[in-house]
Formats: structure tokens, C-alpha cells, sequence
């Protein structure tokens, strides 16, 4: 069963017209109890006329809130046509006129409250001089008078601070909303890259050793062996890591996940980039140290599309990686001695956004561009380009490294 709560709440968001018929009709009937309530034998009775008027100082309150103030004077100006021309049973509190004041007050601006109040002191000194001229009524009126402006500030206050409080509610819902696309399409953008540095790699290593091995059943068959196990191995490795990424997209997934590969990990890549042919040189100098998940598995992936882009563009020989440990940078550096930017289609700067014609391999350079990507996620910075003495290729990122991490 509905409470007075219930009730009131479906009066706030009743049709504010229909919520100003309901209380015109409710203040008839206050004003109406006197005309109905048996009357002393000595007084005049109620009649039809004076009920009249009466009612014509209580109709007004239909239109209060499109016109405040003339409403205000309409009921006031009834009322006294009452008190000089009909002798009606009188009321114990002008309910019609007490209503109008309370909406000026909640409605009207300042200057227009300052004048009517002043009116409204004026008409309520007249009238009780006209009546019994008591300082008794006098202060009553002007008591309630006051309380009923009091009412109408303090309904203002309450709904401004409803309205701020609900635009403050829209605009952290907005916040939120924004926030959350903006998530989803970072969460999109960083397992694009993941895609795309596990595919590039896997398909260019892949595609290396196939296209070694009927050169190597020819010529050597122990070698072409060893090559297809090599594109066993780099393809499960593979579809492990897509199955990693993309059982986190999948919230009813109950497999256990794989971490993301890190520094520990990269001995194992070296391994499957050196099967390909290459020879692969590996040093990490400075104080070596335990960095966070996160940052490892950036410089896996950065060393990882760095590689890939040797295998697929540099037709080169020897390629070196080395992770340098500073006291506040971690710097990952992939060097090799092949035809360099300006023939094998990895020209442009990483460091600089712009691409060129790079690093993807087909031209979409998204390969140099995810490398910067990764490295301004962690406060750092890329560069790509010639490497030492103008020969081979070079890929410097440098990663800002917590001091504070524990040695090992």
C-alpha cells in the first residue's frame, strides 16, 4: 500500500498546471468551512453572494506561477471588495493571499520581491486599521505573512541546490560516459598492437624458415628439420598468445591466463629469430633489476617488432639488442648491419610520429608507429633511423624506470 511518500513524490512530478488546480481546489474548501459550519444566532447568515467572492479571491491561484505578482493583486483586490461590500462570514486565515505571497517570493526577483513586500505591508497595516485596528492582528498578519515569504526563499534555495546537484549528477554521467569510450578505445588500440606485433612476427619468422626449407631438403636435411620445428614452434607460441588476449575480451571465460612476456622472455625470441638464420647478439649492461609487469612487456614487444622488421625488411646478417639499466631510464636498443632506411622500406622517424612509409611492412608504417605508441604510454621516447656510421638500422626507445624497484 503507498505510503505518504509515495504520495508526495507523485505529486512533485505531477503537471505543474494540474498541481495548481489541486490546490486552488484545496484552498476552496479551507475558505468554504465557514459558510458550511453552523453560525451564532446573532450574526448575519452566509449567502450565496459573499460565497461568491470568496470564491473569486481563491480562483486566481490557477495562473500564480505564470503571473506571480498579478495574482498577488487580484486576490488582495477581492479581498478588500469583501471586507467593504459583503457582510460573509470572514476567514481565520487569508489562505489565497498567504499562497500568492509565498510565490512571489519563490518566483519574482529581487526587485520585484522589495516592492511587493512593501504593498503587502502597506495593505495589511490598512486592512487590520479597517477591521479592529489591534496590534494583536496586526502582528499575526504580518507574522505569517513573513512566514509565508520565509517558505518561499527557503523553497527557492532547496530547489537551486536540487538543480545543481542534478547538473552535477549529468555532468559526472557525461565525465563517466566519456571516460569509459575512451578506455575502450585505448583497451582496442593497445590489443591491435598486441595483434599486431605477435602476428608480424610469428608470419615473417614463419615465412622465413618455409621458404628455407626446400633449400634445406636439398642441400641439408638435418637443417630443414630443424626449420620446420622451428614453424611449429614460433605458430604455438602464437595462437598461446592470441588465446591469451583474446580470452580477456571474453568476461565468461574461465581458463587461466598467461602473463604478458617480459624481459625473461626474450631469451626464447632471440632463439626463434636466430633459427631463421640470423645471428643474434644479446647484452644488458648498467644494474640490472626487477621492473614492473607492464614495462617488461613493452620492452618485449618493442624488441620483438624491432626483430620482426629485420627479418622481413633488412636482409641483414647480425643484429644486436641491448637493454641498458639507468638509475631512471630503461633504454632498449635493436641495431642491424642490413641495407639501412633508404632501401628496405622502414625509412621516417619514430620519434617524431612520423612514419614515413615504415615499419608495418606494407607501407602503413604501423609498426614504428606502435613502437612509439608503447614508449609514450611509459614517458618515453623512440627514434628510428641509420644506425651506427650510417650502416644497417637503429631503434633506440628509451623508458622511464622507477628507481625504487628491488635488484635481483
Amino acid at each position: 500500500m503507498p505510503g505518504w511518500g509515495d504520495l508526495a513524490g507523485a505529486v512533485r512530478r505531477a503537471d505543474p498546471r494540474a498541481q495548481d488546480l489541486g490546490l486552488t481546489l484545496l484552498v476552496q474548501l479551507a475558505v468554504t468551512m465557514p459558510f458550511v459550519v453552523p453560525r451564532a444566532a446573532d450574526l448575519p447568515p452566509a449567502d450565496w453572494a459573499s460565497y461568491a467572492v470568496t470564491t473569486l479571491g481563491v480562483l486566481p491561484l490557477v495562473w500564480r506561477r505564470r503571473s506571480p505578482v498579478g495574482v498577488l493583486v487580484a486576490i488582495l483586490a477581492v479581498g478588500g471588495v469583501y471586507n467593504l461590500a459583503v457582510d460573509g462570514p470572514g476567514q481565520p486565515i487569508p489562505y489565497a493571499g498567504l499562497i500568492a505571497f509565498y510565490t512571489v517570493a519563490l518566483r519574482c526577483p529581487p526587485r520585484v520581491r522589495l516592492a511587493v513586500g512593501a504593498l503587502a505591508v502597506v495593505t495589511v497595516a490598512v486592512s487590520v486599521g479597517w477591521n479592529t485596528g489591534s496590534a494583536r492582528e496586526l502582528l499575526f498578519t504580518l507574522f505569517v505573512s513573513g512566514a509565508a515569504y520565509a517558505l518561499g526563499r527557503l523553497q527557492h534555495t532547496r530547489q537551486a541546490y536540487t538543480t545543481a546537484v542534478e547538473d552535477r549528477a549529468a555532468q559526472l554521467e557525461r565525465a563517466n560516459r566519456i571516460e569509459a569510450e575512451q578506455a575502450a578505445a585505448r583497451e582496442r588500440a593497445r590489443i591491435a598492437r598486441e595483434m599486431h606485433d605477435v602476428l608480424s612476427h610469428a608470419v615473417s619468422i614463419m615465412i622465413v624458415q618455409a621458404e628455407a626449407g626446400p633449400v634445406a631438403v636439398r642441400r641439408a636435411p638435418e637443417r630443414a628439420e630443424a626449420a620446420f620445428d622451428a614453424i611449429a614452434e614460433t605458430g604455438r607460441d602464437a595462437m598461446a598468445q592470441l588465446r591469451t588476449m583474446l580470452g580477456v575480451l571474453r568476461t565468461d571465460d574461465a581458463s587461466p591466463r598467461r602473463p604478458q612476456p617480459g624481459i625473461a622472455e626474450l631469451a626464447e625470441l632471440l632463439e626463434r629469430v636466430r633459427a631463421s638464420g640470423l645471428t643474434v647478439s644479446y647484452e644488458r649492461t648498467g644494474a640490472v633489476r626487477a621492473l614492473p609487469a607492464a614495462l617488461e612487456a613493452t620492452v618485449h614487444r618493442v624488441v620483438q617488432e624491432a626483430l620482426t622488421n629485420v627479418v622481413k625488411h633488412a636482409g641483414a646478417a647480425r643484429v644486436t639488442v641491448t637493454l641498458e639499466y639507468g638509475p631512471r631510464m630503461l633504454g632498449v636498443t635493436v641495431v642491424d648491419d642490413g641495407r639501412g632506411p633508404a632501401r628496405d622500406g622502414r625509412g621516417g622517424r619514430a620519434d617524431d610520429g612520423a612514419g614515413g612509409g615504415s615499419g608495418g611492412g606494407s607501407g602503413g608504417g604501423h609498426g614504428l608507429i606502435g613502437i612509439r605508441e608503447r614508449a609514450a604510454a611509459h614517458g618515453g621516447t623512440a627514434r628510428c633511423g641509420p644506425g651506427p656510421a650510417g650502416r644497417g638500422f637503429e631503434v633506440h626507445v628509451s623508458l622511464v624506470a622507477s628507481p625504487l624497484e628491488v635488484g635481483n
